[in-house]
């Protein structure tokens, strides 16, 4: 039979590097990988897509993502890219005066760095918009920015009590300062207008075109269910399924409430057995176990430092009692759900590998794949755990550098010998863990070239140094091996992730070959075509 598609004059990155190679695809399955003889296929009807010297991989996958909430952030009041207070507060007026009409300002994605200590306050949002609501949550959305006209609605005063999972930054008075961190986000989120089905839609293909043009073909939806005033992307991820415009293969996570115990897990099992259509499947929980290194609640094994280096009484945060934890995720590993964790402090960390190791111990081996995101401090004593109980450890290594928010609200509380075990990535590499790796966008760029650049070179792109750990520094072909065949593992998408005979055709033609250049040079690579399931559903202008 003759190839529908013949890909031919480029290297293909194989699970040893990359190869000279001809790949053919007939329908959705590639039909053979080889050389010369693979032309023998090219047939009147046959596209040949010239490499020309550029790559040939594996669709990219992101195994954290939430790109609903990442779509209607770009449609509101986007503060993604700003860097200063004034340019913060320059875009939130801007925005205001061109839409009169909203009853709220919505949107987010400001940076930390931009405000003293992380943490703006309501007479800054007052002075810009003074006559509505507010509410911005910021770019690792684990905290919001209100004004006067939103804690007074919400009914937030100096009276107000923390809640058990967050807290209200305040004056020296005891006045709410308009910051609200966790749990506190609620108070406020909770009275924004939610979206309608047909804004949650859009959003959805929106932020799927964009994945695409990044070469993404699949990912995990790191959130289905609500959460803190976040729009449920379920029904949207159904709906596509449905319609056929969910060209992406989709995963998603069912929100563990934190609120509650073991008698949500009957509708944990309703949900994965209703959201289940084409190419988008609920088949995993997300447990959010801590919070953020910046704003002190990133749960630890040993207290943060103050500003003056000397130790507090504050270890964080934990959302779920670890016993209860290893409760909860020994009967969903029973059940054969997969576990995703949330886990950035070094104790969050250790209480969900101790859930696994109950699980394995309670019910054998499984092949539920349960996998750890963030991973910011991990103890030593850890790291080998993680091929020991077969636990994926999915890494979003854009985090990995040194920039304002970790140099000023992190490693200052950290102290030098925590602040030498964050992303440990080559640790982890090097102990025979297996590596997925993800965005968290809308909280960082979703591009996995910019991803893989910071894991090979543990500086930022478009910068030149310091490197940040440099020990933990992984190489190209391990991290490219992360976005792909690692992803596609934590995924459950086993057709997919690696260039072989008989796998779906979700592929990817970069610009050109990052192994031929420097590494300093990854950033600057794009993607030129991407295809999923043998169909192109991105085209650069000039492919």
């Amino acid at each position: 039979m003759h190839a529908d598609l013949l890909f031919t004059g480029g290297p293909v990155l194989t699970p040893e590097g990359p190869a000279a190679a001809s790949v053919a695809v007939t329908g959705d399955r590639i039909t053979a990988v080889g050389h010369t003889e693979v032309r023998e296929l090219i047939g009147p009807r046959t596209e040949v897509v010239d490499l020309a010297g550029r790559l040939l991989l594996p669709g990219f996958q992101d195994a954290h993502i939430h790109p609903v909430p990442a779509g209607l952030e770009l449609s509101r009041c986007d503060l993604t890219g700003t860097k200063t207070a004034g340019d913060t507060l320059a875009v939130v007026r801007a925005y205001a005066d061109a839409h009169p009409d909203r009853e709220w300002i919505t949107g987010g994605g400001w940076s930390m760095e931009a405000f003293e200590g992380g943490t703006p306050t309501k007479e800054l949002l007052d002075a810009v918009v003074p006559d509505r609501p507010v509410y911005l949550p910021n770019r690792d959305h684990h905290g919001a920015w209100v004004n006067s006209r939103a804690l007074e609605l919400a009914g937030v005063t100096r009276d107000t009590p923390d809640p058990a999972d967050g807290r209200f930054e305040r004056d020296a008075s005891g006045e709410p300062t308009g910051m609200l961190q966790e749990g506190a986000m609620q108070y406020v989120g909770r009275l924004t207008p939610s979206a309608t089905p047909s804004d949650r839609l859009a959003a959805l293909l929106h932020a799927q075109r964009h994945l695409h043009a990044l070469g993404i073909t699949a990912w995990q939806d790191a959130l289905v269910g609500e959460f803190l005033g976040m729009d449920d992307p379920s029904e949207a991820c159904l709906t596509a399924a449905r319609e056929g415009s969910l060209t992406a293969r989709v995963v998603g996570a069912l929100w563990w409430d934190r609120e509650r115990g073991a008698e949500q897990i009957p509708e944990l099992l309703e949900r994965r057995a209703a959201l289940s259509h084409g190419r988008f499947s609920a088949t995993s929980v997300k447990l959010m176990l801590d919070g953020v290194a910046e704003t002190g609640t990133a749960a630890l094994l040993d207290p943060y430092l103050d500003k003056c280096g000397c130790a507090t009484a504050n270890r964080g945060t934990s959302f779920i009692d670890r016993k209860q934890l290893a409760s909860y995720v020994t009967e969903l590993d029973a059940l054969g759900f997969q576990c995703h964790f949330h886990a950035l402090g070094d104790r969050a960390v250790r209480d969900a590998l101790d859930a696994v190791e109950a699980a394995r111990k309670a019910n054998g081996p499984s092949d539920t794949r349960p996998h750890l995101a963030h991973l910011q401090v991990v103890h030593p004593d850890d790291v080998p755990r993680f091929a020991r109980l077969g636990a994926t450890a999915n890494i979003q290594p854009l985090w990995a550098a040194h920039e304002p928010q970790m140099d000023q609200l992190t490693i200052p509380f950290l102290g030098p010998e925590r602040a030498a075990q964050q992303y440990p990535f080559g640790a982890l590499l090097r102990s025979g863990a297996r590596l997925a790796a993800g965005s968290d966008w809308p909280v960082s760029s979703p591009d996995p070239l910019q991803g893989i650049h910071v894991a090979v070179n543990r500086v930022a792109p478009d910068e030149r140094g310091p490197v940040f750990l440099p020990a933990e520094r992984i190489g190209l072909l391990a991290a490219l091996t992360a976005y792909t065949a690692g992803s596609a593992y934590a995924n459950h998408l086993d057709e997919t992730g690696s260039v072989r005979v008989g796998a779906l055709a979700d592929l990817v033609v970069l610009d050109r070959d990052p192994f031929a250049g420097p590494t300093e040079a990854i950033a600057g690579t794009k993607v030129a075509l991407t295809y999923v399931g043998g169909e192109r559903v991105h085209a650069a202008p000039d492919a």
